[in-house]
């Protein structure tokens, strides 16, 4: 959600964001509106009240002539109160109703526009040269024998997969890979809960223009988490963080679910575009004037994960009207896959300033002892998608797959992954 205070002193800075975003700008003055409304119904509902209390008092020490008449005076006064605040909640509820509405106000310096509109910042790696013709990941999967998505589709329909035999143990290899680096950063790992509450979703900003893509299971009034992201940006809600000297930083490792509404005929083949995955996600909660930093580290962990993969990759600044409702800035790392000539996302990061903790209600008590609200930031920093990159760029001419030196250790010094029989 964003800040009251912002929208009330400078609504320009919003209408310019939303605008930058390609967003509806008339948003920010139906929430000046309604907040000019919820003010003056809260003043009515406080002056009333105030009214009854001191009505209350006269009538505890009037006489008792005078009482029958006060009493009655008091009864009228009360219901006055009550309509007063049944009029003040629903004047509340309209202002939040628009407010959730009205996406996260991007920093300085992002790209305006959409999706084409990204700026590439910088290419990392060489991307390799085959004297032979490279094969996809999908028919490496086969050939290997380390993807099976023939009974994947048999036993749950498009999009689902097995990973088999060395397949399996590559992404466990990665995933521990990143696990240990993240620990090394000073992230407490956690396994998290994969179906969280409806507030939760909703506070993340998850349930927008993209709920077509979350799994609901109605019966249990209970969403499936498409990240991590979700239940760790809950982890902290409704509290007051005492000790906030340094970030809290959290790898949250977990099984994914995305509908992929809207991408019917779009990687349908191969495991890039899956309805089940895992991944690792960093989360970190910082005071807001560290979140700008922190959000560097995270694209740095993440840059680092990609090397010891030895993948060739890309980062780019993604424009404000790709970035999704809670990122005020997001950073996508993209690796080159050889069957499609071109870079893929891989990874992100997003700075989320303190959209996703005013809606969660997470905050921290300062030097002087008085509640801020936190910044939370979160980025990936493995996943299985992961496994077509380190497949395709590391195919070798006899149809193996040399397996990335960081990830040997993790696969009993295994070197190579040689088709099979």
């Amino acid at each position: 959600m964003i800040d009251l205070s912002l929208l009330r002193e400078n609504p320009d800075a919003i209408r310019l964001s939303q605008r930058a975003r390609g967003a509806d700008e008339s948003l920010v003055d139906q929430a000046l509106e309604l907040d000019k409304t919820n003010k003056a119904a809260l003043q009515l509902f406080e002056k009333l009240r105030s009214e009854q209390n001191a009505n209350g008092k006269l009538v505890a020490a009037a006489p008792k002539e005078e009482k029958a008449s006060l009493v009655a005076q008091a009864q009228s006064m009360a219901q006055q109160v009550k309509d007063a605040e049944a009029k003040a909640n629903q004047a509340g509820e309209a202002l939040n109703a628009v407010l959730y509405k009205i996406d996260n106000v991007v920093l300085a310096g992002v790209p305006a526009g959409g999706e084409e509109d990204f700026v590439v910042l910088r290419e990392e790696g060489t991307k390799p040269k085959f004297d032979f013709k490279p094969l996809d990941h999908a028919e490496l999967g086969e050939s290997l024998d380390v993807i099976d998505i023939e009974r994947g589709v048999k036993i749950s329909g498009s999009r689902f997969y097995f990973l088999k035999g060395w397949g399996a143990r590559l992404e466990l290899a990665m995933m521990q890979l990143a696990l240990d680096q993240a620990h090394a950063a000073g992230f407490t790992p956690l396994i998290t809960p994969t179906l969280v509450r409806p507030e939760v979703m909703q506070g993340t900003g998850f349930l927008g223009e993209h709920s077509s893509e979350i799994y609901y299971l109605e019966a249990d009034d209970l969403y499936l988490t498409g990240t991590s992201e979700v239940a760790l940006a809950g982890y902290h809600s409704g509290e007051i963080i005492d000790d906030f000297s340094e970030p809290l930083r959290y790898a949250g490792w977990s099984t994914c679910y995305r509908r992929e509404a809207g991408s019917h005929g779009k990687d349908i083949k191969g495991i890039l575009r899956v309805h089940q995955f895992n991944k690792l996600e960093m989360f970190s909660y910082c005071k807001p004037e560290d979140a700008e930093a922190e959000h560097e580290r995270m694209l740095g962990w993440q840059e680092e994960m990609l090397k010891k993969c030895e993948l060739p990759y890309r980062v780019i600044d993604v424009a404000a009207g790709d970035l999704g409702s809670s990122a005020a800035k997001k950073y996508d790392v993209e690796a080159w896959v050889p069957s499609q000539e071109k870079y893929r996302e891989l990874t992100s990061t997003s700075n989320c300033t303190t959209f996703q903790a005013r809606r969660l209600n997470t905050r921290y008590r300062d030097e002087n002892g008085k509640t801020q609200m936190v910044a939370t930031l979160n980025g990936t920093l493995a996943t299985t998608r992961w496994l077509v990159a380190i497949l395709e760029n590391h195919q070798q001419s006899d149809g193996s797959v040399s397996v990335p030196e960081a990830l040997r250790p993790y696969l009993g010094g295994l070197e190579k992954i040689s088709p099979k029989a």
